[in-house]
This record gives C-alpha cells, structure tokens and sequence, in this order.
C-alpha cells in the first residue's frame, strides 16, 4: 500500500482508524497505546501515543476489559461514564487485533448519552400517562361498582355519580387527544411546513371560541387585530398554538383582562399572550414545556389541564423553526411569545 512501509503495521493501524468518526484508540498487550485518532485525542487529551494508557484513561471497568482481550482472545464489551465537563455515557467495544507479531486492543468509545436520555424520557413519558390515565379510569370504574351495588336504586346518587363518570371520561379523552396528537407532531418533527397562513384569523378564531370560557371565569379578552400576518405554517398547529396559549391565561390568570397581541417582529410573525394571574417562579420556567410537568398539580387537574399543553406548544414551534418565550414573575403575570418565519425567511 503506497505511503505505508511493509512492517510499519501500527502505522497502517492508526491511517485506518484516523478516519473513523467515534473515538478509537489501540493498546499493546504492555498497555501501551500505540495507535489514537482525533476523536479519542479531543475526548481523552490525557490519552497520548506511546505512553502508558493508565496515564490518560482512568476507568478501572475498561482497563479490566482491554485485561480480558489479552486473556481470552475474544472481543468484550463495557461501558465507561465521563463526568468532566459534563456528564457522557459511552459504551466501549474492544476487540483483540493481531500487527505481526504484536498483540493488540482496539478499543472503540460509543457515545450513548443521547439515547439514554430518550429511554429515560420515554420510560417517564410511559410511566406519567399509565399515571394520568388510571386515575380518572380508578375513579370511573369505582363509581360503576357503587351503581351496581349501593346505589342501584338511588336516583339521586346515579345522576350525581353519571355527570362525575362523565367529567373523567373527557379528562381521558382530552388526555388521549394530546398524546395522538404529540406523537403526530413528533413522527413528522423534521418536516417543516410550507403553506401560508394568516396568525391573524387564527388568532380571531380561538378568540371568539373561547369568549364563553372567558366569561365564565371572569376574563376579558383583549384583542384588537391590526391586519394580515402572513407566515409559513400548518394552520391546524398554529390553530392549536393559540388555543393552548389563550386557554391556559383564561384557566390560570386571574379574573382579569388578558391582552393578545399579533403583529410582525424583527422579520417574524408573533403571538403574544400575556395574563395578569399569580405568575411563575424563576426555577419553574424552565421545566414548563415538559411533558406533565405541573406548578400546581391540583388546580392543574381541577381546570381539566392534561399537562400536556405547552409540551405540543413547544414541539409545533420547533417543527416552524420558530421560537417560544416564557416570561413571568410571581405576582406580576405571565408572558407567552410564540414567532413564526414569515414566507421567504428559510433559515
């Protein structure tokens, strides 16, 4: 092979790892590294050739398995967490690798930490609706077992206990609703859309559809369209969008009037709601768009929320390449900001 001299086999050994994209490194059965490509360099800078590998790796789980190649001759598998700077979950692959008469290690860093997390999520995604659907389903099938017993013959305790049965099957339905239409939103996450819509009839169409809420909580809508503002989305989302934003400053602002602004910001079309309810501690907002992620959980239930709301806010903006504020403060309201890209703006 030209380039390469005929014994210079750990020369050849470190060409071919070099353009490997995850980080490998190659250890001499002395423990000395004898290969590193660029990957490993930047993950482990303390990792340097020809030196020993306890000076630049330490994970004793590892070192044990690079041990169990030179023994066994067959490949092994560990894993190996990084604390420094932050934390990162790798899986480490070793095979046995034989240069001339040299043995060998190659040892491969698989970087898992984005995948754990989504296990995690998705094992607390699971876990918090099983949650949320078994307890107006608890509730259902109590009230069915007092009917068929107790108070079969009650009149009274059935209309009481039918118009309860009812309130939670919506509650399950309005939670199912969110999560079809969360998993819809996510399945097609990374295709943005391409229609033109105007915010503004949006906007006027939630608005006049949530006047009866408005009024039995006590709340003026404030909402004095402009004009036309044109951008790029799905108008069922955006529809979604304002609903969501519009309904939760109805539900949990205070009997106050809620201002809803539309227009056009530094090239981006804008909904902007802002309430004048009890507000949000600082170390909540963050956590505000996380699927079942609640202030108050009671009230949260009680006002028929899923939990659910700002979570589809948030991946129907992301799917608009838009943004989405959130300012509050406690005993001063909350702030919602959603910006839209206007046509031609593909950034």
């Amino acid at each position: 092979m030209a380039g390469v001299e005929p014994n210079d086999g750990s020369g050849l050994v470190e060409a071919l790892i070099e353009a490997l994209p995850e980080a490998v490194f190659v250890v001499a059965s002395s423990f000395r590294v004898i290969a590193i490509n660029a990957s490993a360099r930047r993950l482990l800078p303390a990792l340097v050739k020809d030196e020993p590998l306890l000076r630049g790796l330490r994970s004793p789980d590892v070192i044990e398995a690079i041990g169990r190649v030179f023994n066994t001759g067959q490949p092994q598998s560990s894993s190996w967490l990084d604390r420094v700077p932050i934390e990162r979950q790798f899986e480490v692959h070793l095979s046995p690798l034989s240069i001339g008469r040299m043995r060998a290690c190659v040892v491969t860093l698989h970087d898992v930490t984005e995948a754990r997390r989504v296990d995690r999520v998705r094992t607390d995604f699971v876990a918090n609706a099983s949650h949320e659907l078994r307890t107006p389903l608890a509730s259902v099938l109590g009230f069915i077992e007092t009917l068929q017993g107790p108070a079969k013959d009650d009149a009274i305790a059935r209309e009481k206990f039918l118009a309860i049965m009812a309130d939670q099957a919506r509650r399950m339905a309005r939670l199912v609703d969110d999560l079809l239409s969360l998993s819809r939103i996510e399945q097609k996450l990374h295709m943005r859309p391409d229609s033109e819509v105007d915010l503004t009839t949006i906007v006027a169409q939630i608005v006049d559809s949530l006047s009866a809420l408005a009024q039995e909580n006590g709340v003026e809508i404030r909402y004095a369209p402009a004009g036309p503002v044109i951008v790029t989305g799905d108008r069922d989302e955006l529809l979604r969008v304002a609903d969501n934003l519009i309904e939760n400053a109805i539900k949990y602002g205070a009997p106050a009037p809620v201002e809803v602004i539309v227009d056009e910001k530094d090239g981006m079309g804008r909904i902007m709601v802002r309430d004048q309810g009890p507000g949000v501690a600082a170390e909540h907002l963050p956590r505000l768009t996380e699927r079942f992620y609640r202030v108050d959980i009671g009230q949260s239930r009680a006002k028929g929320g899923t939990g659910l709301g700002l979570a589809l806010v948030k991946h129907i903006v992301a799917r608009h390449h838009g943004r989405l504020e959130i300012e509050s403060e406690p005993g001063k309201g909350s702030t919602f900001s959603v910006t839209i890209p206007v046509p031609g703006d593909r950034a």
